[in-house]
C-alpha cells in the first residue's frame, strides 16, 4: 500500500503542465468607439475601415508598440490579463515601424493579442505620440486624453489603479 501510495503522488506530482499559451486573433476595429471627428485615418489591421485616432471615444486604453519592442512585448500578458478581467474598458493598439502588416497580424497571433489593431504604416503618429514607445494613452468618455503613460506596464494591478484613477472606471 505505501508503494502504491509513493507512486500516485510522484505521478501526480509530474502531472503539473504549463498553461497553454492563448491563441491570438486579428481583431475587427469595428468594435471601437468613434466620435464624428475628422483626422487622418490609420488602417486597420483586419483590412476593415480605417480609424483616425483623434475620434476615438473612451474609456479606453491607447497603446503603441511595436513588434521589435522588447519593453512592449513584456507589458503584452498584463494587457490580456486586464482585457480578460475587465472587458468593459477596451485597449486598442497602433503598431508603428512595422516592416509589413503581415509581420504584425503573425505576431499578434502567436502573442495572444485579442484587441483591435490599427497599423501606422508611414509613421504619421510620431508627432503625436513622439519616437518612444510603448505609450499608452488614457482616452475619457469625451475622446480627451486623461493621461499619458511612458514605458510599460510592469503587472495587472499597475493598468487597474491607472484606470481607476486616469478615467474614474472601477
Amino acid at each position: 500500500f505505501l508503494i502504491a501510495t509513493i507512486a500516485v503522488m510522484a505521478l501526480a506530482g509530474c502531472s503539473v503542465t504549463e498553461p497553454i499559451p492563448v491563441r491570438g486573433e486579428v481583431v475587427s476595429c469595428t468594435s471601437i468607439k468613434v466620435l464624428p471627428v475628422q483626422g487622418e485615418l490609420l488602417d486597420c489591421l483586419d483590412g476593415s475601415a480605417g480609424v483616425s485616432v483623434d475620434s476615438i471615444k473612451g474609456p479606453a486604453l491607447l497603446n503603441v508598440w511595436g513588434t521589435w519592442c522588447a519593453p512592449c512585448r513584456q507589458e503584452l500578458p498584463h494587457f490580456a490579463h486586464f482585457i480578460a478581467k475587465r472587458g468593459s474598458i477596451p485597449v486598442i493598439g497602433i503598431a508603428v515601424e512595422e516592416k509589413s502588416p503581415l509581420v504584425v497580424k503573425k505576431f499578434v497571433e502567436t502573442h495572444g493579442m485579442t484587441w483591435p489593431i490599427l497599423y501606422d504604416a508611414n509613421g504619421s503618429t510620431r508627432g503625436k505620440f513622439g519616437m518612444g514607445v510603448p505609450v499608452t494613452w488614457f482616452i475619457d468618455a469625451s475622446g480627451k486624453v486623461a493621461y499619458k503613460k511612458y514605458g510599460p506596464f510592469t503587472s495587472l494591478e499597475e493598468i487597474e489603479l491607472d484606470v481607476i484613477k486616469y478615467l474614474g472606471v472601477k
